[in-house]
């Protein structure tokens, strides 16, 4: 997918393939991403979200998830011009309302029959369990929200343009935590980033952290330093997108290539780059 959006975003692109073991075994891409434009800011909202692979709904899941977090984060923006504090404030009541509204829309997707105030139990909700990913951007200002094991950069201009990955990948081996979760809540991820040179930021679903980060041995460091970014994957990946003229070709390129065939899971990237 390749959007043009308007203000200080010309290359909004993104694209998602299915993984290795999916593939093999005829499974639905699981994955969903989603792009939507803030009518009274120029502010941008980005959203990736991954299905729980046992869960037969859970593309479904996906797409409700994307939908709710594009949809909010380009409600009531607070504009460049706020304090650290509104934007955090406004983040994280944003968050909980993208929550609710996906606990809501899931009900009914999973009961059509159910009423305004459904009740269905955990299992049926479970169906179409999903992580999410999403960032709102609106120069100097970025905001993350994450429940799951996705992931989020931005990248400061240059020369050289620099990528700090601010939403790390969360690795719990207590399983992956979704929005259909009871706990969801308590692990939500709300991050405000504010950069006055602010040139891009990427969202991933977790099938891609092979592709996306080195084994700190690779770069001459010690194992405590723990995975480390790829250059190619981040700032490599954000040129060729700039020197495409915002393609999402360089992308599926990427997610389709001999290194990606190691990735087990549906692969899926989102960016929005300034020129």
């Amino acid at each position: 997918m390749t959007v043009q959006a308007r203000g200080p975003w010309p290359f909004v692109a993104g694209a998602s393939v299915q993984g290795r073991d999916h593939r093999a075994v005829g499974r639905e891409n699981q994955d969903a991403f989603s792009t939507r434009a803030c009518r009274m800011q120029e502010a941008l909202a980005l959203a990736v979200s991954d299905g729980a692979g046992s869960q037969r709904r859970s593309a479904l899941g996906a797409h409700i998830a994307v939908d709710s977090a594009c949809r909010i984060l380009t409600e009531g923006v607070p504009g460049p011009d706020r304090s650290a504090d509104e934007w955090q404030s406004w983040l994280n009541q944003a968050a909980h309302a993208i929550i609710g509204d996906y606990l809501r829309t899931a009900a009914v997707a999973a009961n059509p029959a159910v009423t305004a105030n459904p009740a269905v139990t955990a299992e049926s909700l479970g169906e179409l369990a999903a992580t999410l990913s999403a960032a709102v951007v609106c120069p100097p200002w970025a905001g993350f929200i994450s429940v799951g094991d996705g992931f989020g950069a931005i990248f400061t201009a240059g020369p050289p343009e620099v990528c700090q990955v601010v939403l790390p990948p969360r690795i719990d081996p207590r399983g992956t935590d979704f929005l259909s979760s009871p706990w969801a809540t308590d692990m939500l991820q709300c991050l405000v980033v504010q950069d006055p040179r602010l040139s891009g930021v990427m969202l991933a679903t977790d099938g891609c952290v092979s592709l996306a980060f080195d084994h700190p041995a690779a770069l001459g460091l010690d194992p405590a330093a723990g995975p480390q970014p790829s250059a190619a994957f981040f700032t490599g990946l954000a040129a060729a997108v700039r020197a495409a003229d915002g393609d999402a070709e360089p992308i599926h390129r990427l997610l389709t290539g001999e290194p990606a065939d190691s990735c087990t899971d549906d692969l899926t990237v989102l960016c929005a780059l300034a020129a």
